[in-house]
């Protein structure tokens, strides 16, 4: 039985939802002090949600099968492989907006929610035009391929909030100070309720969110077309995403490589649509698993070379 066709009754769509707003609520609760949060806590946090997210790909192979297993780990890797640039992302509007390093974990906890709202949403929508209109993956294809072209040519991406509409239109309709007031998103000043700069910085993360939610739901859209795998990956990915910027975000510089691994990943997830409606079909999801890993570990590898190469030289 292939993974697309799997039925997953509606009480396993409830449990996991309960799991991931139990494991929300622990991590907001641990965190209620706004400590600064130093790369020993990082770690330990990043430990718990990898391991959660790999433990239910376990639940998945026992209680569904091989192949959907197989299917969750594919897109569980490949979402955490592009939430990195989230991080960087992450790490360039925090200095952006200066967002003292006590208040970033509560601005990413709600952007982090906010991105699992925006996947939901796309995953069902591009799971529904993939079934109903044979052309969506061409599109959709083509789309990733030319995401992935962009990413090699163009490196990092442009986040100068001042330039986002989003954010523009939001200090536009609503009232705001260009100041922090603790942790608060929103004030009263002069007598008045108006948005703090921590609200703007939180505008300003789920304003980029949404574009890297379109590339990597669609990525995700060329391993499968179940929409319980493709949450349930999406969302074990995206949930350890503020424990990842705890840890990589000073280090993601010394991975001068990893946007070309990146890059070929997306443009063989695009490729992968479009095969899929000619007559070579499906590749296997073997395939897909194989390439994410070995470009990734190739474009980490060639990075940690290239960054050792002057120390060695010195």
């Amino acid at each position: 039985m292939g993974e697309a066709t799997v039925a997953v009754p509606l009480w396993a769509w409830a449990a996991v939802g309960a799991v991931i707003a139990v494991m929300l609520a622990v991590d907001v609760l641990s965190h209620r002090d706004n400590h600064v949060i130093g790369l020993r806590e990082a770690l330990l946090w990043s430990a718990v949600w990898v391991g959660a997210g790999l433990l239910f790909g376990l639940v998945v192979w026992f209680g569904l099968g091989g192949d959907p297993a197989i299917a969750y780990y594919s897109g569980y890797l490949l979402e955490k492989a592009l939430s990195v640039d989230n991080v960087f992302v992450f790490a360039l509007l925090f200095g952006y907006f200066r967002v003292p390093d006590g208040y970033q974990h509560k601005v990413l906890f709600w952007g982090v929610v906010g991105a699992l709202g925006f996947r939901l949403l796309f995953i069902f929508a591009g799971a529904e035009l993939l079934e109903r209109l044979t052309w969506a993956g061409v599109v959709l294809g083509a789309f990733l391929i030319w995401t992935g072209w962009r990413l090699a040519v163009r490196g990092e991406p442009d986040v100068a909030p001042d330039r986002n509409p989003v954010v523009r239109l939001f200090r536009r309709v609503v009232p705001t100070d260009a100041r922090y007031h603790g942790d608060r998103f929103t004030a009263r000043v002069d007598g008045r309720r108006v948005a703090t700069l921590l609200l703007v910085t939180l505008v300003a993360i789920e304003a980029t969110d949404i574009v890297f939610a379109i590339d990597s739901v669609a990525a995700i859209l060329a391993i499968t077309t179940n929409t319980f795998l493709l949450w349930t990956a999406t969302a074990f990915a995206v949930l350890g995403l503020r424990s990842l910027y705890f840890c990589l975000a000073g280090l993601l510089r010394h991975f001068a490589y990893l946007r070309y691994g990146l890059a070929l990943v997306l443009a063989f997830a695009g490729a992968k649509l479009i095969l899929a409606e000619t007559p070579v079909g499906k590749l296997p999801i073997w395939l897909t698993l194989a390439v994410v890993v070995l470009s990734l570990a190739a474009s980490i590898g060639a990075s940690v070379v290239a960054a050792r190469r002057p120390r060695a030289a010195g």
